[in-house]
């Protein structure tokens, strides 16, 4: 029999490897809960993702979904702050500051925390992009 995906169901994708999947899962799962930016999504081809077209679509989702999409954005930033930390911890008198170490970390917009803008879906799409080059 070829049953075909069931409205709702949820499909278990693969771990993508990288450091920030679950943040990624986590912002693909609320962006798909507004029906304006899930229609735009797949219709999309892959060249308008990443050429940042799609993040632009961004400031058209609702406020429920910005809001959820910026208590995201500082619960990752909160975790790479964790993980900063403990990185300066062990590698204490290197002289490497916070800010050095915040740069490393592409897929979110580090000088804005607060607040998931258009350039974090940018920034997001385009490390995903970059990973599977």
């Amino acid at each position: 029999k070829g049953e075909g995906h069931v409205e709702g169901e949820k499909v278990e994708n693969p771990d993508t490897g990288l450091y920030y999947d679950e943040y990624l899962r986590q912002v693909i799962d609320v962006l798909e809960t507004d029906k304006h930016f899930r229609e735009k999504l797949q219709t999309a081809d892959i060249e308008e993702i990443k050429s940042g077209k799609l993040s632009r679509e961004l400031d058209l989702v609702s406020h429920h979904v910005r809001t959820r999409l910026d208590e995201l954005k500082r619960q990752e930033v909160a975790r790479l702050r964790m993980l900063i930390k403990a990185k300066m911890d062990s590698v204490q008198d290197t002289g490497m500051d916070h800010q050095t170490l915040l740069k490393q970390f592409e897929h979110l917009n580090h000088q804005n925390p607060d607040t998931f803008e258009p350039k974090d879906l940018d920034m997001l799409i385009k490390a995903v992009s970059a990973r599977y080059k």
